[in-house]
């Protein structure tokens, strides 16, 4: 039987005291910022900054849409040859076989700081930080 993966490894965006303030804005996407951390060579990067989502750790349950009192995500589809699957069949180089999507925070300026949805993530990719 296979064993299960480490997640000692994993980035919880949420436990990281530097996000969002020493992280780099590497672009910008309908009107929020992208940002990448020093030194690491994540493929999607972390999608907003108030309401920071790791695109690498994002499993797409759609709990933080469910629960957003002010309707800030959107569903982003990501194109299989960028998007990566924990749980989702693989090709040989590690890339999604099928598109996936991630939930994109569209319209950030709109969160009312609930923290609903950073509270409801089952895997911590998601951090508010109020202004």
């Amino acid at each position: 039987m296979a064993e299960a993966p480490a997640t000692g490894n994993v980035r919880k965006l949420i436990d990281d005291p530097t996000f969002p303030t020493q992280w780099t804005v590497v672009e910008e996407h309908l009107g929020h910022k992208v940002l990448r951390k020093e030194g690491e060579s994540k493929e999607l990067n972390v999608h907003g900054y108030a309401v920071g989502v790791d695109f690498d750790i994002c499993i797409a349950d759609g709990i933080c849409i469910t629960v957003c009192p002010t309707n800030v995500f959107d569903r982003m589809d990501i194109p299989s040859e960028q998007a990566r699957m924990d749980n989702g069949t693989l090709n040989d180089s590690g890339k999604a076989l099928l598109a996936i999507w991630k939930a994109d925070p569209a319209r950030e300026q709109d969160c009312i700081f609930c923290r609903a949805c950073e509270i409801q993530c089952p895997v911590q990719a998601i951090k508010i930080t109020e202004p």
